[in-house]
Protein backbone atom coordinates (compact mmCIF):
# COMPACT_ATOMS: atom_id res chain seq x y z
CA UNK A 1 0.00 0.00 0.00
CA UNK A 2 2.72 2.34 0.63
CA UNK A 3 4.66 1.91 -2.48
CA UNK A 4 1.28 2.10 -3.74
CA UNK A 5 0.74 5.77 -2.43
CA UNK A 6 4.24 6.85 -3.41
CA UNK A 7 5.01 9.88 -5.68
CA UNK A 8 7.28 7.76 -7.54
CA UNK A 9 4.01 5.49 -8.50
CA UNK A 10 1.58 8.38 -9.07
CA UNK A 11 3.40 9.68 -12.42
CA UNK A 12 0.93 9.83 -15.49
CA UNK A 13 1.88 7.67 -18.41
CA UNK A 14 1.41 8.03 -21.73
CA UNK A 15 -1.99 8.83 -22.83
CA UNK A 16 -3.09 10.29 -19.64
CA UNK A 17 -5.34 13.39 -20.07
CA UNK A 18 -5.25 15.88 -17.43
CA UNK A 19 -8.96 16.79 -17.63
CA UNK A 20 -8.83 14.17 -14.91
CA UNK A 21 -7.26 15.81 -12.47
CA UNK A 22 -9.67 18.34 -11.60
CA UNK A 23 -12.47 15.57 -11.03
CA UNK A 24 -9.77 13.88 -8.87
CA UNK A 25 -9.31 17.19 -6.86
CA UNK A 26 -13.35 17.43 -6.50
CA UNK A 27 -13.53 14.40 -4.95
CA UNK A 28 -11.65 15.79 -1.92
CA UNK A 29 -12.89 19.53 -1.86
CA UNK A 30 -16.33 18.42 -2.36
CA UNK A 31 -15.94 16.21 0.67
CA UNK A 32 -14.20 18.55 2.97
CA UNK A 33 -16.11 21.40 2.32
CA UNK A 34 -19.05 20.04 4.57
CA UNK A 35 -17.34 21.67 6.77
CA UNK A 36 -19.28 25.17 5.76
CA UNK A 37 -22.34 22.86 6.55
CA UNK A 38 -21.43 21.75 10.17
CA UNK A 39 -24.06 24.04 11.80
CA UNK A 40 -26.92 21.87 10.43
CA UNK A 41 -25.83 19.58 13.60
CA UNK A 42 -25.73 22.64 16.09
CA UNK A 43 -29.27 22.75 17.07
CA UNK A 44 -29.97 19.31 17.17
CA UNK A 45 -26.42 18.78 18.94
CA UNK A 46 -27.91 21.24 21.57
CA UNK A 47 -31.25 18.79 21.84
CA UNK A 48 -29.38 15.61 22.60
CA UNK A 49 -30.45 15.38 25.82
CA UNK A 50 -34.26 16.97 26.38
CA UNK A 51 -34.98 14.35 22.74
CA UNK A 52 -33.14 11.39 24.84
CA UNK A 53 -35.65 12.48 27.62
CA UNK A 54 -38.43 12.84 25.51
CA UNK A 55 -38.65 16.55 27.64
CA UNK A 56 -37.92 19.27 25.51
CA UNK A 57 -39.83 22.73 26.53
CA UNK A 58 -41.33 24.62 23.28
CA UNK A 59 -38.82 26.71 21.61
CA UNK A 60 -39.35 30.42 21.93
CA UNK A 61 -38.35 33.74 19.69
CA UNK A 62 -35.05 33.55 21.78
CA UNK A 63 -33.78 30.20 22.15
CA UNK A 64 -34.24 26.83 20.91
CA UNK A 65 -35.99 24.28 22.96
CA UNK A 66 -33.45 22.39 25.78
CA UNK A 67 -33.20 20.90 28.70
CA UNK A 68 -30.27 21.10 31.57
CA UNK A 69 -27.12 19.43 30.83
CA UNK A 70 -27.63 19.78 26.94
CA UNK A 71 -24.91 22.06 24.82
CA UNK A 72 -24.90 25.82 24.06
CA UNK A 73 -25.16 26.78 21.03
CA UNK A 74 -22.46 29.23 21.75
CA UNK A 75 -20.48 25.87 23.04
CA UNK A 76 -21.09 24.50 19.85
CA UNK A 77 -19.74 26.75 17.43
CA UNK A 78 -16.36 26.54 18.55
CA UNK A 79 -16.45 23.25 16.32
CA UNK A 80 -16.38 25.23 13.45
CA UNK A 81 -14.05 27.69 14.53
CA UNK A 82 -11.67 24.96 15.66
CA UNK A 83 -11.92 23.04 12.27
CA UNK A 84 -10.90 26.07 10.17
CA UNK A 85 -7.89 26.70 12.80
CA UNK A 86 -6.78 23.82 12.19
CA UNK A 87 -7.26 23.74 8.76
CA UNK A 88 -5.15 26.53 8.39
CA UNK A 89 -2.04 25.45 11.03
CA UNK A 90 -2.54 21.95 9.67
CA UNK A 91 -1.63 22.96 6.10
CA UNK A 92 0.83 25.78 7.30
CA UNK A 93 2.74 22.59 9.13
CA UNK A 94 2.54 19.35 6.70
CA UNK A 95 2.55 21.75 3.47
CA UNK A 96 6.70 20.89 2.84
CA UNK A 97 5.20 17.09 3.53
CA UNK A 98 2.76 17.01 0.90
CA UNK A 99 4.82 18.31 -1.92
CA UNK A 100 7.47 15.83 -0.91
CA UNK A 101 5.09 12.99 -0.56
CA UNK A 102 2.68 13.70 -3.52
CA UNK A 103 -1.11 14.55 -3.98
CA UNK A 104 -2.04 10.16 -3.74
CA UNK A 105 -0.21 10.27 -0.27
CA UNK A 106 -1.88 13.41 0.75
CA UNK A 107 -4.99 12.51 0.06
CA UNK A 108 -5.46 9.21 1.00
CA UNK A 109 -4.10 11.07 4.47
CA UNK A 110 -6.95 13.59 4.19
CA UNK A 111 -9.56 11.08 3.67
CA UNK A 112 -8.33 8.86 6.88
CA UNK A 113 -8.41 12.03 8.95
CA UNK A 114 -11.26 14.03 7.68
CA UNK A 115 -13.82 10.99 7.85
CA UNK A 116 -12.30 9.44 10.92
CA UNK A 117 -12.17 13.22 12.55
CA UNK A 118 -16.27 12.73 11.63
CA UNK A 119 -16.51 9.18 12.63
CA UNK A 120 -14.97 9.93 16.23
CA UNK A 121 -17.14 13.20 16.32
CA UNK A 122 -19.82 10.96 16.06
CA UNK A 123 -18.96 8.70 18.92
CA UNK A 124 -18.36 11.68 21.12
CA UNK A 125 -22.08 12.31 20.66
CA UNK A 126 -23.39 9.51 21.26
CA UNK A 127 -22.02 9.83 24.70
CA UNK A 128 -22.63 13.16 25.03
CA UNK A 129 -18.96 14.39 25.85
CA UNK A 130 -18.35 17.34 23.59
CA UNK A 131 -14.33 17.48 24.33
CA UNK A 132 -14.36 14.59 22.14
CA UNK A 133 -16.24 16.00 19.49
CA UNK A 134 -14.35 18.79 19.67
CA UNK A 135 -11.11 16.40 19.62
CA UNK A 136 -12.89 14.39 16.53
CA UNK A 137 -14.40 17.12 14.02
CA UNK A 138 -12.02 19.99 15.30
CA UNK A 139 -8.38 18.44 15.72
CA UNK A 140 -8.21 15.23 13.66
CA UNK A 141 -11.18 16.27 11.33
CA UNK A 142 -9.65 20.01 11.00
CA UNK A 143 -5.84 18.00 9.91
CA UNK A 144 -8.15 16.10 7.19
CA UNK A 145 -9.49 19.44 6.09
CA UNK A 146 -6.16 21.15 5.97
CA UNK A 147 -3.99 18.69 4.26
CA UNK A 148 -6.70 18.00 1.59
CA UNK A 149 -7.09 21.14 0.79
CA UNK A 150 -3.58 21.71 -0.48
CA UNK A 151 -3.24 18.68 -1.78
CA UNK A 152 -4.13 18.89 -5.27
CA UNK A 153 -3.29 22.18 -5.53
CA UNK A 154 0.51 22.46 -6.60
CA UNK A 155 -0.75 19.09 -8.85
CA UNK A 156 -3.87 21.01 -10.62
CA UNK A 157 -1.30 23.95 -11.43
CA UNK A 158 1.78 21.81 -12.74
CA UNK A 159 -0.64 19.93 -14.96
CA UNK A 160 -2.69 23.45 -16.08
CA UNK A 161 0.73 26.06 -16.38
CA UNK A 162 -1.63 27.75 -19.38
CA UNK A 163 -4.65 28.45 -17.20
CA UNK A 164 -3.61 28.16 -13.61
CA UNK A 165 -6.03 30.37 -11.95
CA UNK A 166 -9.28 27.80 -14.02
CA UNK A 167 -7.59 24.85 -12.62
CA UNK A 168 -7.55 26.16 -9.12
CA UNK A 169 -10.66 27.66 -9.14
CA UNK A 170 -12.50 24.52 -10.48
CA UNK A 171 -10.91 22.43 -7.50
CA UNK A 172 -11.34 25.15 -4.52
CA UNK A 173 -15.07 25.93 -6.36
CA UNK A 174 -15.66 22.47 -4.36
CA UNK A 175 -14.63 23.60 -1.04
CA UNK A 176 -17.39 26.23 -1.53
CA UNK A 177 -19.91 23.93 -2.90
CA UNK A 178 -19.48 21.37 -0.35
CA UNK A 179 -21.88 22.62 1.58
CA UNK A 180 -24.79 22.52 -1.19
CA UNK A 181 -24.54 18.57 -0.96
CA UNK A 182 -23.19 18.29 2.72
CA UNK A 183 -26.28 20.25 4.46
CA UNK A 184 -29.33 18.40 2.50
CA UNK A 185 -27.12 14.62 3.01
CA UNK A 186 -27.03 15.44 6.87
CA UNK A 187 -30.89 16.81 7.35
CA UNK A 188 -31.94 13.42 4.91
CA UNK A 189 -29.88 10.95 7.13
CA UNK A 190 -30.41 12.64 10.65
CA UNK A 191 -34.79 11.57 9.52
CA UNK A 192 -33.77 8.83 8.23
CA UNK A 193 -31.75 7.91 11.76
CA UNK A 194 -34.26 9.47 14.39
CA UNK A 195 -36.17 7.96 16.81
CA UNK A 196 -38.53 8.35 19.68
CA UNK A 197 -35.68 9.22 21.75
CA UNK A 198 -32.65 10.20 19.30
CA UNK A 199 -32.50 13.00 16.57
CA UNK A 200 -30.15 10.90 15.07
CA UNK A 201 -27.02 13.30 14.87
CA UNK A 202 -24.47 10.47 15.69
CA UNK A 203 -24.94 7.60 13.35
CA UNK A 204 -25.58 10.37 10.93
CA UNK A 205 -21.92 11.72 11.22
CA UNK A 206 -20.62 7.95 11.34
CA UNK A 207 -22.29 7.31 7.43
CA UNK A 208 -21.24 10.85 6.04
CA UNK A 209 -17.50 9.79 7.44
CA UNK A 210 -18.26 6.22 5.45
CA UNK A 211 -19.58 7.38 2.31
CA UNK A 212 -17.19 10.79 1.72
CA UNK A 213 -13.96 8.34 2.63
CA UNK A 214 -15.08 6.57 -0.27
CA UNK A 215 -15.24 9.19 -2.70
CA UNK A 216 -12.08 11.08 -0.93
CA UNK A 217 -10.02 7.19 -1.73
CA UNK A 218 -11.52 7.38 -5.52
CA UNK A 219 -10.24 11.06 -5.95
CA UNK A 220 -6.19 9.70 -4.68
CA UNK A 221 -6.65 6.70 -7.28
CA UNK A 222 -7.01 8.85 -10.48
CA UNK A 223 -5.05 11.74 -9.50
CA UNK A 224 -1.50 11.07 -10.93
CA UNK A 225 1.72 14.19 -11.25
CA UNK A 226 3.22 15.18 -14.79
CA UNK A 227 6.14 13.46 -16.21
CA UNK A 228 8.96 15.77 -15.65
CA UNK A 229 9.55 18.13 -18.31
CA UNK A 230 5.83 17.54 -19.41
CA UNK A 231 4.33 20.27 -21.02
CA UNK A 232 0.27 20.71 -22.63
CA UNK A 233 0.34 20.28 -26.42
CA UNK A 234 0.68 23.70 -28.26
CA UNK A 235 1.69 25.31 -24.79
CA UNK A 236 4.96 28.00 -25.12
CA UNK A 237 5.87 29.60 -21.59
CA UNK A 238 5.92 33.28 -21.91
CA UNK A 239 8.95 34.58 -22.65
CA UNK A 240 10.58 36.83 -19.70
CA UNK A 241 9.67 40.14 -20.81
CA UNK A 242 6.23 38.82 -21.06
CA UNK A 243 6.04 36.76 -17.92
CA UNK A 244 7.26 39.96 -16.38
CA UNK A 245 4.61 42.15 -17.57
CA UNK A 246 2.13 39.71 -16.10
CA UNK A 247 4.41 39.93 -13.02
CA UNK A 248 4.95 36.16 -13.27
CA UNK A 249 8.07 34.40 -12.38
CA UNK A 250 10.09 31.36 -14.80
CA UNK A 251 11.70 30.11 -11.47
CA UNK A 252 10.44 28.61 -8.25
CA UNK A 253 11.48 29.96 -4.99
CA UNK A 254 12.04 27.91 -1.83
CA UNK A 255 8.83 27.44 0.32
CA UNK A 256 11.37 28.71 3.36
CA UNK A 257 12.88 31.61 1.08
CA UNK A 258 9.76 32.30 0.61
CA UNK A 259 8.33 33.25 3.43
CA UNK A 260 10.95 36.07 4.20
CA UNK A 261 9.89 38.17 1.18
CA UNK A 262 7.57 40.94 1.72
CA UNK A 263 5.16 39.78 -1.17
CA UNK A 264 4.26 36.38 1.04
CA UNK A 265 3.30 38.70 4.19
CA UNK A 266 1.63 41.63 1.67
CA UNK A 267 0.04 38.70 0.52
CA UNK A 268 -1.00 37.07 3.95
CA UNK A 269 -2.88 40.56 4.51
CA UNK A 270 -4.41 40.74 1.13
CA UNK A 271 -5.78 36.97 1.86
CA UNK A 272 -6.55 37.72 5.62
CA UNK A 273 -8.59 41.12 4.87
CA UNK A 274 -10.91 39.72 2.09
CA UNK A 275 -11.91 36.77 4.11
CA UNK A 276 -12.47 38.90 7.10
CA UNK A 277 -14.55 40.83 5.43
CA UNK A 278 -16.59 38.31 3.87
CA UNK A 279 -16.55 35.38 6.78
CA UNK A 280 -18.14 37.48 9.42
CA UNK A 281 -20.71 38.62 6.67
CA UNK A 282 -21.41 35.27 5.76
CA UNK A 283 -21.79 33.54 9.82
CA UNK A 284 -24.41 36.28 10.38
CA UNK A 285 -26.01 36.72 6.70
CA UNK A 286 -29.49 34.84 7.72
CA UNK A 287 -29.70 36.89 11.08
CA UNK A 288 -28.77 40.13 9.16
CA UNK A 289 -31.35 40.45 6.39
CA UNK A 290 -34.67 39.21 9.12
CA UNK A 291 -33.05 42.23 11.49
CA UNK A 292 -32.34 45.08 8.62
CA UNK A 293 -35.77 43.45 6.70
CA UNK A 294 -38.30 42.34 8.29
CA UNK A 295 -37.90 38.71 6.55
CA UNK A 296 -39.04 36.13 7.52
CA UNK A 297 -36.63 33.09 8.64
CA UNK A 298 -37.68 30.79 5.56
CA UNK A 299 -36.68 33.68 3.03
CA UNK A 300 -33.62 34.64 5.28
CA UNK A 301 -32.57 30.95 4.69
CA UNK A 302 -32.87 31.24 1.23
CA UNK A 303 -30.83 34.56 1.31
CA UNK A 304 -28.32 32.55 2.62
CA UNK A 305 -28.10 29.49 0.31
CA UNK A 306 -28.07 31.79 -2.80
CA UNK A 307 -24.68 33.33 -1.24
CA UNK A 308 -23.47 29.84 -1.16
CA UNK A 309 -24.08 29.82 -5.17
CA UNK A 310 -22.55 33.36 -5.06
CA UNK A 311 -19.10 31.91 -3.15
CA UNK A 312 -19.15 28.99 -5.05
CA UNK A 313 -19.54 30.04 -8.98
CA UNK A 314 -17.05 33.33 -8.44
CA UNK A 315 -14.43 30.37 -7.55
CA UNK A 316 -14.44 29.54 -10.76
CA UNK A 317 -15.65 32.78 -12.47
CA UNK A 318 -12.98 34.87 -10.97
CA UNK A 319 -10.43 32.78 -11.00
CA UNK A 320 -10.40 31.99 -14.68
CA UNK A 321 -11.14 35.36 -15.28
CA UNK A 322 -7.73 36.33 -13.61
CA UNK A 323 -6.04 34.08 -16.28
CA UNK A 324 -6.87 36.82 -18.96
CA UNK A 325 -6.44 40.23 -17.04
CA UNK A 326 -3.70 39.11 -14.65
CA UNK A 327 -3.62 38.57 -10.19
CA UNK A 328 -3.35 41.67 -9.08
CA UNK A 329 -5.34 43.25 -11.08
CA UNK A 330 -8.08 41.06 -9.87
CA UNK A 331 -7.16 41.89 -6.54
CA UNK A 332 -7.66 45.15 -7.35
CA UNK A 333 -11.50 44.71 -8.24
CA UNK A 334 -12.40 42.77 -5.50
CA UNK A 335 -11.15 45.28 -3.18
CA UNK A 336 -12.71 48.71 -4.90
CA UNK A 337 -16.02 47.12 -5.71
CA UNK A 338 -16.46 45.58 -2.15
CA UNK A 339 -15.71 48.39 -0.36
CA UNK A 340 -17.90 50.39 -2.90
CA UNK A 341 -20.54 48.00 -1.85
CA UNK A 342 -19.98 47.66 1.57
CA UNK A 343 -20.75 51.24 1.99
CA UNK A 344 -23.92 51.29 0.40
CA UNK A 345 -25.22 48.20 2.29
CA UNK A 346 -26.79 50.50 4.98
CA UNK A 347 -28.46 53.04 2.63
CA UNK A 348 -29.85 50.08 1.16
CA UNK A 349 -31.44 48.85 4.41
CA UNK A 350 -32.35 52.40 5.07
CA UNK A 351 -33.87 52.44 1.60
CA UNK A 352 -35.54 49.76 2.29
CA UNK A 353 -34.30 47.96 -1.20
CA UNK A 354 -33.63 44.53 -0.75
CA UNK A 355 -32.84 43.56 -3.94
CA UNK A 356 -30.38 45.86 -4.25
CA UNK A 357 -28.83 44.43 -1.04
CA UNK A 358 -29.14 40.92 -2.06
CA UNK A 359 -27.10 41.70 -5.17
CA UNK A 360 -24.38 43.71 -3.27
CA UNK A 361 -23.79 40.94 -0.99
CA UNK A 362 -23.94 38.19 -3.65
CA UNK A 363 -21.34 40.32 -5.62
CA UNK A 364 -19.27 40.43 -2.27
CA UNK A 365 -19.75 36.70 -1.63
CA UNK A 366 -18.23 36.10 -5.18
CA UNK A 367 -15.11 37.90 -5.02
CA UNK A 368 -14.64 36.59 -1.05
CA UNK A 369 -14.88 32.51 -2.96
CA UNK A 370 -12.69 34.58 -5.62
CA UNK A 371 -10.18 35.11 -3.07
CA UNK A 372 -9.40 31.91 -2.26
CA UNK A 373 -9.47 30.52 -5.59
CA UNK A 374 -7.04 32.82 -7.16
CA UNK A 375 -4.69 33.02 -4.90
CA UNK A 376 -2.76 29.59 -5.20
CA UNK A 377 -2.19 31.18 -8.89
CA UNK A 378 -1.16 34.60 -7.15
CA UNK A 379 1.45 32.41 -5.28
CA UNK A 380 2.52 30.69 -8.39
CA UNK A 381 3.06 33.85 -10.35
CA UNK A 382 5.27 35.29 -7.82
CA UNK A 383 7.28 32.70 -6.36
CA UNK A 384 7.00 29.38 -9.34
CA UNK A 385 5.55 26.45 -9.11
CA UNK A 386 7.76 23.94 -7.44
CA UNK A 387 6.79 24.60 -3.78
CA UNK A 388 3.70 26.35 -4.01
CA UNK A 389 1.41 24.05 -1.88
CA UNK A 390 4.01 24.32 0.91
CA UNK A 391 3.80 28.40 0.38
CA UNK A 392 -0.23 28.04 -0.04
CA UNK A 393 -0.57 26.16 3.19
CA UNK A 394 1.69 28.89 5.27
CA UNK A 395 -0.44 31.39 3.26
CA UNK A 396 -3.69 29.80 4.67
CA UNK A 397 -2.68 30.80 8.19
CA UNK A 398 -4.53 33.76 6.88
CA UNK A 399 -8.08 32.77 7.15
CA UNK A 400 -7.59 30.75 10.63
CA UNK A 401 -6.66 34.03 11.54
CA UNK A 402 -9.38 35.59 9.72
CA UNK A 403 -11.73 32.85 10.91
CA UNK A 404 -11.28 34.00 14.44
CA UNK A 405 -11.34 37.98 13.48
CA UNK A 406 -14.40 38.36 11.50
CA UNK A 407 -16.68 36.83 13.65
CA UNK A 408 -15.96 38.35 16.42
CA UNK A 409 -15.83 41.68 14.85
CA UNK A 410 -19.55 41.12 13.55
CA UNK A 411 -20.95 39.71 16.93
CA UNK A 412 -19.27 41.68 19.62
CA UNK A 413 -19.61 45.08 17.54
CA UNK A 414 -23.59 44.15 16.94
CA UNK A 415 -23.81 43.13 20.40
CA UNK A 416 -22.15 46.56 21.73
CA UNK A 417 -24.47 48.52 19.57
CA UNK A 418 -27.88 47.00 21.09
CA UNK A 419 -26.86 47.25 24.55
CA UNK A 420 -26.35 50.82 23.92
CA UNK A 421 -30.07 51.03 22.30
CA UNK A 422 -29.42 51.44 19.00
CA UNK A 423 -32.18 49.44 16.65
CA UNK A 424 -31.61 46.41 15.12
CA UNK A 425 -31.96 47.32 11.62
CA UNK A 426 -29.07 49.69 12.72
CA UNK A 427 -26.73 47.41 14.32
CA UNK A 428 -24.68 46.33 11.34
CA UNK A 429 -23.87 49.62 9.68
CA UNK A 430 -20.43 50.34 11.71
CA UNK A 431 -19.43 47.21 11.37
CA UNK A 432 -20.12 47.13 7.35
CA UNK A 433 -18.22 50.45 7.86
CA UNK A 434 -15.14 48.57 9.18
CA UNK A 435 -15.36 46.02 7.07
CA UNK A 436 -15.30 48.92 4.02
CA UNK A 437 -12.32 50.49 5.30
CA UNK A 438 -10.14 46.89 5.95
CA UNK A 439 -10.85 45.88 2.10
CA UNK A 440 -9.59 49.57 1.34
CA UNK A 441 -6.28 48.81 3.44
CA UNK A 442 -6.63 45.59 1.35
CA UNK A 443 -6.47 47.36 -2.04
CA UNK A 444 -2.73 48.92 -0.44
CA UNK A 445 -1.26 46.10 0.24
CA UNK A 446 -2.28 44.53 -3.07
CA UNK A 447 -1.16 47.67 -4.84
CA UNK A 448 2.14 47.27 -2.85
CA UNK A 449 3.23 44.07 -4.21
CA UNK A 450 5.76 43.93 -6.95
CA UNK A 451 7.85 41.13 -8.15
CA UNK A 452 10.17 39.24 -6.13
CA UNK A 453 13.60 40.41 -5.83
CA UNK A 454 16.68 38.53 -7.29
CA UNK A 455 18.11 38.84 -4.46
CA UNK A 456 15.95 36.37 -3.10
CA UNK A 457 16.11 33.82 -6.20
CA UNK A 458 19.61 33.77 -5.87
CA UNK A 459 19.69 32.55 -2.16
CA UNK A 460 16.09 29.86 -2.80
CA UNK A 461 15.91 29.31 -6.39
CA UNK A 462 15.26 25.72 -6.89
CA UNK A 463 14.83 24.08 -10.72
CA UNK A 464 12.11 23.28 -12.39
CA UNK A 465 11.61 19.69 -13.22
CA UNK A 466 8.01 20.71 -14.71
CA UNK A 467 6.52 23.18 -16.69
Amino acid sequence: MAAFLDRSHSIAGPGFSRWLVPPAALCIHLCIGQAYAFSVFNKPMAQLLCTMQQACPPATAKAISTTPGDWSIADLGWIFSLAILVLGLSAAIFGRWVERVGPRMAMFAAAILFCGGLVVAGLGVSIHNLPIVFIGYGVIGGCGLGIGYISPVSTLIKWFPDRPGLATGTAIMGFGGGALIGAPLAVTLMKHYSTPTSNGVAPTMITMGVLYFVYMIVGSLIVRLPAEGWRPAGYTPPTSDAAAARMMTTRSLAMTEAIKTPQFWLLWAVLFLNVTAGIGILGQASLMIQEMFGVAAAAAAGFVGLLSIFNMAGRIFWASSSDRIGRKPTYMIFFALGAVLYALTPSFGHWHAIVLFVLAYGVILSMYGGGFATVPAYLRDLFGTQQVGAIHGVLLTAWSAAGVAGPVLVNYIRDYQLTHGVAKADAYSVTIYIMACLLVVGFVCNWLIKPVAEEHFTVGSIAEATA
